[in-house]
């Protein structure tokens, strides 16, 4: 391969390892061109899958900032999957194949950055997909909505409950507080009318 070929290959792996959410590194020994192919159709619309040489893909990996997280992985006939839809679906999508096809062998790989061991990609696999996971947030988001609604609705009517109790409470007060009012000057008037009466004797 030419300089330039090899250039022009870094580049680009380069590119994808940081424009991808993710790459899963596999050992494809063995595999025919054929089953290359399906699998790339199983990956369709969520990953790539580029068959690239070790060197090559090491310098893309490192000049892409993830060199310490793959190097360990790129050994044997390597193929790595760049990740740019749903990363639990593609990783689905590369252990279904596996399963079928035990020639494919996921070594590892890494995601926004950090590194992923086999296991951990199956784990992912195990993920609800993409959208369903979305629908389910969005789903409690609109449940804590509407009660949060409810509760601001009844604010209102409680407030006006309270206004209308204070207020018939007042009113129920309001003619004990008239009549002591009254009572108080009769009261008062006695005592006069015994001082005049005893200064008229």
């Amino acid at each position: 391969m030419a300089n330039a070929e090899k250039t022009a290959v870094i580049e680009e792996l380069a590119s994808k390892f940081q424009n991808s959410s993710g790459a899963v590194l596999t050992e494809y020994r063995g595999l025919t061109v054929a089953q290359l192919k399906e699998l790339r159709g199983a990956l369709r619309g969520n990953a790539t899958f580029n068959v690239t040489k070790n060197t090559l893909a090491k310098v893309a990996a490192t000049q892409a900032g993830v060199g310490d997280e793959v190097a360990s992985l790129l050994v044997g006939p390597s193929a790595i999957a760049f990740v740019d839809g749903d990363v639990a679906q593609a990783a689905k999508g590369l252990l279904d194949f596996a399963k079928a096809n035990p020639l494919l062998v996921i070594k590892g790989g890494v995601l926004d950055g950090k590194a992923l061991t086999a296991a951990e990609i199956g784990k992912l696999a195990d993920l609800e997909p993409r959208e369903v996971l979305l629908a389910k947030l969005a789903g409690a988001m609109k449940a804590s909505m509407a009660g949060a609604a409810a509760t601001f609705n009844a604010l209102p009517t409680q407030m006006a409950l309270l206004a209308d109790a204070l207020r018939a409470k007042l009113e129920a007060g309001a003619p004990a507080v008239a009549e002591d009012t009254a009572a108080a000057p009769a009261a008062e008037d006695t005592p006069a009318d015994d001082t005049q009466a005893e200064t008229q004797d």
